[in-house]
């Protein structure tokens, strides 16, 4: 193994058809994980060596016996990974038979190891094969009971990056006149406070000027404004989370996205900061006036 080589966390998603692992997956890449789906397990050294090479530092591969005999490996090729530096965690998904069947006939596919005997013949083929995965699973997730957004919730309080597992903030101001952003899961209405284009020596400013932006934070009603819609920011942000959501856009407009809308995302992104909310701003109409 190369020292200069750059680590790799592998992360092996396994476990019964059914029981949510492509969920688990894609929660994984909403995570900034590099994920792979269905590789032999007779390759994950490969996998490995290219990781290295395009410096991904962080890996998931989803494995089930759809490989069949390549499924037996798994062993040999775990035993040169732990050779090259690389323990994989494994993380387990199961399910009760009875969901199991559910699920699988709400889709009308058959399991892999079913073959032209019954659902039950084949999770019990499956179980078996899957055995030894389960017993040295780092995690086993039962997903008989929670559904997506919970299990998506669940990998992400294990797998993520501490700062990954909060919310990410795009504060973005805008012009009614130009649309509202289709990207947008909240919009607020700032054209009810008086607008700085009629103030002649405010029209040819932005909000991001200080005179501007004084005018605007200065008006009575500027304040319980934006206090309301810091209230409203700390109540969404840890249910959008719980539901899965790492990203969402609230968006402020005025007429043309100048002045108001421009001066209140600026303060309201300097107030979430102080909190220790991460945010990125986007002022989307400035300049097209």
């Amino acid at each position: 193994m190369n020292d200069l080589a750059p680590p790799v966390e592998l992360l092996v998603i396994t476990g019964m058809s059914g029981a949510g692992r492509r969920t688990a997956g894609h929660a994984l890449e909403d995570l900034g994980w590099f994920v792979v789906d269905n590789l032999p397990p007779s390759m994950l050294p490969e996998l490995i060596d290219v990781s290295r090479e395009r410096q991904f530092s962080r890996v998931a591969v989803l494995l089930d016996v759809r490989s069949r005999s390549d499924f037996r490996r798994i062993p040999a090729a775990f035993t040169t990974l732990g050779e090259s530096g690389v323990v994989p965690q494994i993380l387990f998904l199961d399910a009760s038979d009875e969901t199991i069947v559910r699920r699988q006939e709400s889709v009308r596919r058959p399991l892999p190891l079913q073959g032209s005997g019954r659902l039950l013949d084949g999770i019990q083929k499956e179980r078996k094969m899957l055995a030894g995965l389960r017993a040295s699973a780092d995690l086993v997730i039962d997903t008989t009971s929670i559904n997506i957004h919970e299990l998506t919730a669940r990998v992400a309080k294990a797998f993520a990056d501490p700062d990954e597992t909060e919310l990410q903030l795009t504060l973005m101001s805008f012009g009614f006149k130009n649309g509202i952003p289709i990207d947008a899961d909240l919009v607020l209405d700032a054209r009810f406070l008086p607008n700085p284009h009629w103030v002649p020596a405010l029209r040819p400013q932005t909000g991001l000027a200080q005179p501007v932006s004084a005018y605007v934070l200065g008006q009575p009603d500027a304040g319980p404004f934006l206090e309301h819609a810091l209230g409203l920011i700390g109540l969404i942000r840890p249910g959008y989370v719980r539901e899965g959501k790492r990203h969402a856009t609230v968006a402020i407009g005025c007429t043309g996205g100048k002045h108001r809308s421009t001066a209140l995302v600026e303060e309201l992104a300097r107030r979430l900061s102080e909190q220790g909310v991460r945010t990125e701003v986007v002022h989307r109409d400035l300049g097209l006036e």
